[in-house]
């Protein structure tokens, strides 16, 4: 049961309102089409009631608005544009990351494919798929969390008749199974041919609310589609042949030569046609849309009328069961309520205290409930990933053998394939780009928050994110090193390798440096919301930081911190065994150099940055969560 209570959008600059006042119900069991021309505030009212968008009114999914469902995906499904996927993923992938936010099993991403009818086109990329195939993926997106109510903004937009067949099909087989759908459509004829009820709605305010059956009645028309080049002349003739038989006729003037003759057949058409020698091109029965009119029923809530005797191509097409683990509870609710208004967790308009509804807020979006699965998913799941290794790993090893015919560079530069030159390795320049795409994606391909355009600051997800940031720039680091190394033995032989006297510092200082750049592009992508911002502020360490840093220490009195591990052991407790020091002196190294200053110190103020902005945006969600949550069901 969806039922929407006083929706109202927020003006803008003196603007009306695009959605007024808006109350209608869903019910379980049946497919029910919010009618209405373009603007007449369709795709505004489902962003209120998804809670995307700030205004007035509450909407409330089996008792319970938005905010307050623990697993949105698993009790809506939601369906607004094109997949936001980036169009280098393949459709598999694309569903098994989703499933990973929602929780389910990476297994449940074939299962869907095949139900959808793209058990072939698994490994298509998102960006080559046709607009039916797209929206084909986009359903699979909308049931991967098995929800028991559907919200679709025009499913059906620009798709041919036989996939809108299929598309009506699937949305009659989750009703059939006591799921609740609600569709937006400009089409009158396609929704009284695929729904159970009809809600249109014009200028945002309810116009009618109605059973298809009466939609059908009251809305549509049968008439004569004509198209001559004579039109002036063929509809003076009708009207005075309808006058002479005093027969109610009329005949509407359209553009393009072309006809609308209501009360009348195509035989009589003809025959008038044929007798008066005016050619006709076009010569059909249609059904005409003759516009919104308020019915006697606008005011009333769904009912429960039955659907009958209108079994259309779009609702007999076979849909077999979808795969997946049953429905939640009260998934079978329709059945047993039969769509009326007394089903459990029913309210209605006189229910809600108080002269105006209560505001609607934006909330977050929910974080992933796998963080980790989610992340690598993401990660892998497109190609920019290993370009990017590969071109690190062929630019280092060109820049290395170089270094090393010089002859004047250290080993451990050229390992790194670190010129003078250079402000960062080619390694860490790629780690910071990886670390920077980690959260640049998720708002320019925001698959975690359609809608929205921002991504949860979940502590899980932010965690995942440098997890696995952090161990993609150490695989990067080391393959580095080791290819570098292996080129080096071929091009020049055994005798320009050798180990060096501290592996153990040199080792972990080329780690951490690659990690902690991979740690400020994510970070500084996060806060800015654009990968090329995480770029910049990896190359703004070496060229910006770095100075000031090496004036810091290379001051005059400087004093060196060589007893640090020896204080640190004596003030904790327990105290730590004398192996650590060596450790501790280590890190302490790494620190001390002016790069790692410079990175340790950058990464203190993003971090500082980070945790301020997520902290000041979850401040405010809790405090208009209080007053936007609406009674308790």
């Amino acid at each position: 049961m969806l039922q929407a209570i006083g929706l109202t959008s927020a003006p803008r600059r003196g603007l009306p309102a695009v959605v007024d006042d808006l109350t209608f119900e869903a019910g379980p069991g049946r497919v029910t089409a919010l009618l209405g021309a373009p603007g007449s505030g369709k795709t505004a009212a489902l962003r209120l009631m998804l809670e995307l968008d700030p205004g007035r009114g509450v909407t409330y999914f089996r008792g319970r608005p938005m905010h307050r469902i623990p697993h949105p995906a698993r009790e809506v499904g939601v369906l607004l544009g094109d997949v936001p996927g980036h169009p280098a993923r393949t459709a598999r992938g694309q569903l098994r990351m989703l499933g990973a936010a929602a929780g389910v099993p990476a297994a449940r991403a074939d299962e869907l494919l095949e139900f959808v009818g793209l058990a072939g086109l698994g490994e298509q990329r998102i960006g080559a798929l046709s607009l039916g195939m797209d929206r084909r993926l986009a359903l699979a997106s909308a049931l991967l969390g098995d929800p028991h109510t559907l919200v679709l903004d025009d499913p059906a937009e620009g798709l041919d008749p036989r996939e809108g067949c299929w598309l009506h099909g699937l949305l009659r087989a989750h009703a059939d199974r006591g799921g609740t759908v609600l569709y937006t459509t400009a089409d009158p004829k396609e929704a009284a041919r695929a729904a159970d009820r009809v809600v249109t709605i014009d200028g945002g305010r309810l116009v009618a609310d109605q059973d298809a059956d009466d939609f059908s009645r009251t809305r549509l028309r049968p008439r004569v589609a004509v198209r001559t080049p004579h039109a002036d002349r063929l509809a003076a003739v009708v009207r005075r042949e309808a006058r002479a038989a005093r027969r109610s006729v009329e005949v509407v003037a359209e553009a393009g030569g072309r006809l609308a003759v209501y009360g009348s057949t195509c035989a009589e058409i003809g025959d008038t046609a044929f007798r008066h020698g005016l050619p006709v091109h076009q010569l059909a029965d249609e059904v005409g849309d003759t516009g919104a009119v308020a019915s006697g029923g606008g005011a009333r809530p769904a009912g429960s009328g039955a659907r009958t005797g209108r079994d259309g191509p779009a609702t007999t097409a076979a849909v077999p069961d979808p795969p997946g683990p049953g429905r939640g509870p009260g998934a079978g609710s329709g059945a047993k309520a039969g769509g009326g208004t007394g089903a459990r967790g029913a309210r209605s308009a006189a229910e809600v205290s108080g002269p105006e509804p209560p505001p609607i807020r934006r909330h977050p979006a929910p974080g992933p409930l796998h963080p980790l699965r989610y992340e690598l998913r993401r990660l892998l799941g497109v190609r920019t990933t290993a370009l990017i290794m590969a071109a690190v790993l062929v630019v280092s090893v060109g820049l290395s053998v170089l270094l090393a015919r010089t002859g004047h560079a250290p080993l451990p530069k050229v390992l790194a394939a670190w010129p003078s030159l250079l402000p960062l390795p080619p390694a860490a320049i790629g780690a910071g780009l990886l670390g920077a795409l980690a959260s640049g994606d998720e708002f320019r391909y925001p698959a975690l928050a359609a809608g929205r355009g921002t991504v949860p600051r979940r502590l899980g997800l932010l965690l995942a994110k440098l997890g696995v940031s952090a161990g993609a720039a150490a695989v990067l680091a080391l393959a580095v090193a080791l290819v570098s190394a292996g080129a080096l033995h071929v091009v020049y032989g055994d005798g320009l390798i050798h180990v060096p006297p501290n592996p153990g510092l040199l080792g972990a200082s080329w780690v951490a440096l690659t990690v902690g750049c991979a740690w400020a592009g994510l970070l500084a992508a996060g806060i800015f919301r654009v990968a090329t911002a995480g770029v910049a502020t990896v190359l703004a360490v070496p060229v910006l930081v770095v100075p000031l840093v090496q004036k810091v220490l290379t001051a005059p009195g400087a004093r060196p911190v060589t007893g640090l591990p020896t204080g640190l052991r004596e003030l904790l407790w327990p105290r730590w065994p004398y192996e650590t020091d060596r450790w501790v002196t280590v890190a302490v190294g790494i620190v001390a150099h002016p790069v790692g200053a410079a990175l340790a110190l950058s990464l203190s103020v993003l971090v500082c940055a980070y945790l301020f902005t997520s902290l000041h945006g979850g401040a405010r969600w809790r405090s208009r969560g209080v007053t936007g949550s609406g009674p308790t069901p």
